[in-house]
């Protein structure tokens, strides 16, 4: 019998099952900011759980209310791009301070608990003998490595475009892949390893790029990937692997900018208002369940993932894959935070949920109604919220940030009234 998750009793009746592995324990919560951990706490205050949550600044919103959480701070590294501060955060972790360890095992002495991560601490081995959840399995976090990409869009069997990988400090060779793949808009770079945000991307068109872009890849990277310039909307689709197949969700829009003056890209937040043609809706859920069915098949791939990539005048492009539950589909998961943020754990550590594709796409009806949008500061690695106003029906979050910045463009949606 299928449970439909469109009914909010049953999903609140799921939610609570899967907090029950959590219920009266002592849970560690981090890193990251404090008032980014506050839907956490509240969660678990409500399972009867003891909880402490590792610090590593304010942040931005509300914290947690006074005696609700014990709080250990900790200096995470400064960097300077969010990507580097992430890239630190299983380190952090495993190897914390003793004062540090010491609050944490005066509200544990027993380590009877277990910690909540960011999807960047991985989970294979437990931390001070406390088991994790809430990341992801080092071969999981492998998968994100922006080389890699073009391997599983292959056995996949899914369209992409043609690239290079190349090593950082191959001039000749970049040059030569620059020249060969460059459309009407040049080329982009990206640097291998994990990276969000756009971090570690370029807008690469000319020989004076192709400098810049190498010196900055050469701190960061080892080797570099050339694609064609996509034009058209950039956007993301998301999918949960689960042991019957893969669920698959909405597309979402990325808002990314352009600045031609200074040749760069600049993100500018997530929206779920556009919808591209029913058609190419289709074809991009249908692109996730085969990456979701690769990923099952070659790595025993559990729980969400989202592919990266452009809506262009032929077609939905993937450029990354994102092994994890990532900004898209943390967006979508507005319609119902707690179950979204219990059943991704869930998943991932093999915990046997009841449910299959059918079950979780009953949740598509929901995530069409309800419209969402997260806007950030448009300084370039910033990520921090802003208030702008939400697009009309169907329309783009790039285009109300670029009517707040004429010094930006927002990507042409080439597709609309293309040839499905």
């Amino acid at each position: 019998m299928r449970t439909d998750l469109a009914d909010p009793a049953v999903r609140a009746a799921l939610a609570a099952r899967l907090g029950e592995r959590y219920a009266g324990r002592p849970v560690v919560l981090g890193p990251g900011t404090l008032a980014g951990w506050t839907p956490w706490v509240a969660r678990l205050r409500r399972l009867g759980c003891r909880v402490v949550v590792v610090s590593t600044g304010p942040g931005v919103g509300d914290p947690p209310p006074a005696g609700s959480c014990t709080v250990v701070e900790v200096e995470a590294p400064p960097t300077r791009w969010t990507t580097d501060g992430l890239r630190l955060h299983d380190r952090l972790v495993r190897t914390l301070p003793a004062s540090a360890r010491a609050a944490i095992d005066a509200v544990d002495p027993d380590r009877r608990g277990c910690w909540v991560t960011s999807p960047f601490v991985t989970t294979d081995e437990p931390i001070d003998g406390r088991p994790v959840t809430g990341g992801r399995p080092a071969s999981y976090l492998a998968l994100e490595d922006k080389s890699r990409a073009d391997a599983v869009w292959f056995a996949a069997g899914v369209p992409h475009s043609p690239s290079r990988l190349l090593p950082v400090d191959d001039e000749a060779g970049l040059a030569d892949a620059t020249a060969e793949l460059a459309g009407p808009l040049g080329t982009v770079w990206s640097g291998d390893g994990f990276s969000g945000g756009g971090d570690y991307v370029r807008w690469v068109r000319d020989a004076d790029d192709q400098r810049t872009a190498r010196a900055f890849f050469a701190q960061h990277c080892t080797r570099v990937r050339v694609l064609p310039f996509l034009d058209g909307v950039p956007c993301s689709i998301h999918g949960l692997v689960l042991p019957d197949g893969t669920a698959a969700f909405r597309p979402v829009e990325i808002a990314v900018l352009r600045d031609p003056a200074a040749q760069a890209f600049v993100y500018g937040g997530l929206a779920t208002h556009w919808d591209p043609p029913a058609n190419d809706r289709e074809r991009m859920r249908d692109l996730v369940r085969r990456v979701g069915a690769h990923l099952a098949a070659a790595h025993g791939y559990r729980g969400a993932f989202g592919v990266d990539g452009v809506l262009t005048a032929d077609g939905f492009r993937p450029t990354e894959l994102n092994s994890r539950m990532s900004a898209g589909l943390t967006l979508l998961a507005r319609a119902d935070p707690d179950l979204f943020a219990l059943l991704q754990p869930a998943l991932v550590d093999g915990v046997a949920t009841g449910l299959g594709v059918a079950d979780v796409e009953t949740l598509l009806p929901l995530l069409d109604a309800q419209r969402h949008s997260h806007a950030v500061d448009l300084d370039p690695g910033s990520f921090v919220p802003v208030d702008v106003p939400a697009p009309g029906p169907g329309g783009r979050l790039a285009d109300v940030l670029a009517a707040l910045r004429p010094d930006l463009a927002a990507a042409p949606d080439v597709r609309r009234g293309a040839v499905p």
